[in-house]
Parts: structure tokens; C-alpha cells; sequence
């Protein structure tokens, strides 16, 4: 099968350019390729050499710790969560109501875990949006 005819033919690119660069040049522009939304060193070096927009993309370290305990407190909160579902299948499968109110107690333990767990990932949100919003 072959391929199909472009529909634009005045867009496609026909004309090669070679050129030889350092190494230290090479490397400057592979670092600045990871960094933005070019796919390859010959993308990145067409839109250097045509002046079309570069989007780069950069990573702000000091937001690593945060990201990490709210990525702890939404493991925490989905076992909670699993634990309540455990907790309300054997509420609902409770013989007698003394086991019912027992599992009820265990909900209620379990809602106020949910609760610090929620309380503590507002601050962490209240630090954050302190951050970003102070421009």
C-alpha cells in the first residue's frame, strides 16, 4: 500500500540542511529538548531557525516533599475507605445489634481518621497556594 499524498505539499519539508556542532553545543540543546515539547533534536532546531515558539517545561524542586506527603495522604484516605466498605459489609450482614453497634463504633473511628487525614491535607494545600498565589 502506499502512502497517501500530502495535502499540503507546499508545507512539507524538502530542503536538508546539514551542519556539525560542538559537543558542548549538542548538549545544551539535548538539555533544552527534555525540557520542552520538542520531540527531537531536528524539531528543536527548526523552530530555533524558523523563531517559532519553544514551550518549556520546569520543574520547581521545592515542591517534591509536599507532592510526596499529599501523594502518602491519598494512600492513607483509600484505605480508610476500604476499611469503611469492610466495616459496612459487616454491619449489614450483623446478626444480632450488639454487632451492629460495634461496627458502628468502627465507622466512627475510621470517619475521624478521615477527618485529621483531611485537616492536614488543607495546610498542606493553605502552604502551597501561599506560595503560588503571592505573585
Amino acid at each position: 500500500m502506499s502512502r497517501r499524498k500530502a495535502k499540503h505539499r507546499e508545507e512539507l519539508l524538502t530542503h536538508p540542511i546539514r551542519t556539525r556542532i560542538r559537543k558542548s553545543v549538542y548538549q545544551r540543546l539535548v538539555k533544552m529538548m527534555d525540557s520542552s515539547d520538542c520531540q527531537s533534536i531536528g524539531e528543536l532546531a527548526r523552530k530555533i531557525l524558523s523563531r517559532e515558539k519553544i514551550t518549556c517545561y520546569y520543574r520547581d524542586a521545592t515542591m517534591d516533599a509536599p507532592m510526596e506527603e499529599l501523594i502518602f495522604i491519598r494512600k492513607e484516605l483509600n484505605t480508610i475507605g476500604v476499611n469503611i466498605n469492610q466495616i459496612t459489609h459487616k454491619f449489614h450482614i450483623a446478626d444480632n445489634p450488639g454487632q451492629m453497634i460495634d461496627q458502628a463504633i468502627r465507622v466512627e473511628k475510621e470517619y475521624k481518621k478521615v477527618g485529621e487525614k483531611v485537616d492536614h491535607l488543607l495546610a498542606i494545600v493553605f502552604e502551597i497556594s501561599k506560595k503560588w498565589l503571592q505573585k
